[in-house]
């Protein structure tokens, strides 16, 4: 896995698993990997500490729970909060940044909407 330099690596990594599981790789109430086999995975071995610090931030987010003993488990819902959760993100963070750069640039509207509707017909 390449890694950002802007974005701390435990929440990059964050981001993938929820992408995983919003692909439907871990059902919810399913087991995902231990924190040594995804620090496999993600080629950080040399320190699990940072998925250690990946799922104890999933845990308070409500994403994944953890069995004692057992494993890690994605929580019943987890679809529904992980895509909640991106959604407040793009509201309040990334469409005001959008927003002031189509107004710097002076692009229409209009030319957005085209483009966003091609873009639908598309998928």
């Amino acid at each position: 896995m390449k890694f950002k330099e802007s974005k701390s690596i435990y929440l990059q990594i964050a981001d993938r698993i929820n992408d995983e599981i919003l692909q439907g790789q871990y059902a919810e109430e399913g087991r995902i990997p231990s924190v040594r086999e995804y620090a496999a995975t993600v080629e950080v071995n040399a320190n699990a500490n940072t998925v250690v610090r990946t799922y104890d931030y999933l845990q308070g987010q409500e994403i994944i729970y953890n069995k004692r003993g057992i494993g890690y488990f994605v929580s019943a819902g987890a679809k529904d909060r992980i895509i909640t959760l991106r959604k407040d993100i793009f509201l309040h963070e990334e469409l005001p940044e959008f927003f002031r750069q189509v107004s710097a640039l002076d692009i229409p509207i209009k030319e957005i909407e085209k483009m966003y509707k091609e873009y639908l017909t598309q998928q």
